[in-house]
């Protein structure tokens, strides 16, 4: 049984959709190469254990905003710590759209993220502004960290020298002695000449403007509608 299959399908939609579904299948087979792939590198890079700034737990309380270590955003050290790189801080005055849109869905989905991973976003800009920007988005189940006043992005790549920033994430293991190690990083911008396209599988967005008959088109993410 093929789910959607119309007994009044023209031989051509058919013809088309089994061509389709042989695609999606190679698809699907070569993200599990990819995973295979990426879960093949070695930790063995071993990261400076950046001092942050993070505010209580409720966005609705305006401090104390202690420091916190890298090292300390693993509520579970034995589990990875996933970081979003977001885009607000810098040269970016204002929060980025896209980022925005994949925070949102991040916020609606912790609570099952934290089954098997620790996680975090961390902005440029400072520690007050982005949570005040998080109450705005009402991001209470996640953790909004400040990496202002460090070169964390910088020497991530997700911040060059002017302060433009690219939107994008980080995976770090924590090892036995205490020392964070990184493990992968990804952005929208995959080289030179792909500068979009590269996370849009963080999003759902994306994949179901896809799957219409007008696909995504020039429709981009903002901040109000």
């Amino acid at each position: 049984m093929i789910p959607g299959r119309l007994a009044t399908e023209s031989a051509d939609y058919r013809k088309l959709r089994d061509e389709l579904l042989a695609a999606e299948i190679a698809l699907k087979d070569q993200r599990e190469r990819v995973a295979a792939l990426r879960r093949k590198l070695p930790l063995d890079t071993e990261i400076q254990d950046y001092e942050f700034h993070e505010g209580p737990a409720d966005l609705a309380k305006d401090g104390p905003f202690p420091t916190v270590r890298l090292s300390e955003l693993f509520d579970d050290p034995n589990k990875p710590l996933v970081v979003y790189q977001y885009m607000y801080g810098g040269a970016q005055k204002r929060p980025c759209p896209s980022c925005t849109m994949w925070v949102d869905g991040f916020s609606g989905v912790a609570h099952h993220l934290r089954q098997t991973m620790n996680f975090a976003v961390i902005a440029q800009a400072g520690i007050r502004e982005f949570r005040e920007w998080g109450r705005e988005r009402s991001w209470n189940a996640l953790r909004l960290v400040s990496s202002q006043g460090s070169d964390f992005k910088s020497v991530l790549n997700f911040q060059d020298s002017e302060g433009k920033q690219r939107p994008g994430l980080s995976v770090f293991k924590l090892s036995k002695d205490g020392s964070v190690k990184h493990f992968y990083s990804v952005s929208a911008q995959m080289t030179d000449e792909i500068k979009t396209r590269g996370i849009d599988l963080l999003s759902p967005v994306w994949n179901l403007l896809d799957i219409t008959p007008d696909g995504r088109g020039q429709w981009d993410p903002k901040l109000k509608y």
